[in-house]
């Protein structure tokens, strides 16, 4: 299955807590952080949800 790697790049504070609770679920921890996660369209959907917080790139690291 592809890869994504997502890298937190905006800090989630003054924002809600559903989006808050996204970046937790897409397995970032702290800033600048980067993940792989499969290519999904649920993980797409998250990543939708916070597009103004994290980066991706297609493919593995």
């Amino acid at each position: 299955m592809p890869r994504l790697t997502v890298t937190w790049r905006k800090s989630a504070i003054g924002y809600n807590k559903e989006q808050k609770d996204t970046i937790r679920k897409l397995g970032l921890r702290r800033l600048q952080q980067s993940v792989e996660v499969e290519d999904t369209p649920a993980i797409r959907g998250m990543i939708a949800k916070v597009s103004h917080l994290v980066d991706v790139k297609e493919g593995g690291a």
